[in-house]
């Protein structure tokens, strides 16, 4: 199993230079992934400060040299097919085939409803399928023609071709999020790509969990697939790495421990973007 931390990418003194020493840092720590929440506003009223994730990872891909960066996860359903095909391409080629790529159909009235972006969830999950589609073409650096429900790149005589393809072949490895044990589309849209990152919004993640989510996606694929669960752990716990061993046989392959300005154990009395340091400088 490996390790990684996600981090949002709003709070206290969050910018794309924090994000890059974080990081700097995960990566001295031993941890083998950082991720970024994708959000355009932070969950605080008032100004607080929130740093574009594409740009934060960019900063962080100089920064580092072999810990695997991405979103966690980016709701494809307000961004462009061939805009993401872009910036995923780009940043893959400079990180040297370093991204993952996080996806939901997002939530929140406030990045949806409240700027004019469609507010039906099926039919976001709808646009989220032609997306990871279309981009998932887009990504072979063949010329491509689509004109579908939700997204076009087709001209008379002309299709799109965006060069040059990532590092990673046959693609950038996609994760799709989805709310367990409530949802049940998400888990069969995980099923055709590459890994899943279940959460749960009524509690702690459990090693049951990971067991369940583990039968669940067996039942719809045979191949290798990344199980992706938000574990939180105190440094200071002598049992931690008991419960490590015991989400890695219930079937996780990755362990990403959720870094968040609401946890008790982080100190209060700094900037959140240096209390974060507290948790990764201890490592996995």
């Amino acid at each position: 199993m490996r390790f990684g931390v996600s981090l949002p990418n709003f709070g206290s003194g969050v910018d794309a230079a924090a994000v890059a020493e974080w990081a700097r840092a995960a990566e001295a720590a031993g941890w083998d992934g950082l991720f970024l929440w994708d959000h355009l506003f932070a969950f605080a009223e008032g100004p607080v400060e929130t740093v574009d994730p594409w740009i934060a990872l960019t900063a962080a891909a100089y920064a580092t040299t072999t810990i695997r960066l991405g979103t966690l996860v980016t709701p494809l359903p307000r961004r462009r097919p061939v805009v993401v095909a872009r910036q995923t391409a780009s940043l893959d080629r400079l990180s040297g085939g370093r991204l993952v790529l996080g996806v939901g159909s997002g939530a929140f009235p406030f990045e949806w409803d409240y700027l004019g972006e469609e507010t039906d969830p099926r039919v976001r999950g709808e646009m989220l399928d032609e997306h990871l589609g279309l981009l998932d073409r887009l990504w072979t650096g063949e010329q491509v023609r689509h004109e579908g429900a939700h997204y076009r790149v087709a001209g008379p005589d002309w299709g799109g071709l965006c060069w040059p393809p990532p590092v990673q072949q046959p693609r950038i490895p996609v994760w799709v999020g989805g709310t367990w044990p409530t949802a049940r589309r998400p888990f069969e849209r995980a099923a055709r790509w590459d890994g899943v990152v279940p959460m749960r919004t009524d509690g702690q993640w459990t090693v049951e969990d990971t067991a369940g989510v583990a039968a669940r996606m067996r039942s719809l694929r045979d191949e290798p697939f990344d199980l992706v669960v938000p574990v939180q752990s105190r440094a200071d716990d002598s049992a931690r790495r008991e419960l490590q061993d015991a989400h890695a046989d219930a079937g996780a392959t990755w362990w990403v421990e959720p870094v968040h300005p609401w946890r008790a154990d982080l100190p209060s009395h700094v900037p959140w973007a240096q209390a974060a340091r507290a948790r990764i400088d201890a490592g996995p």
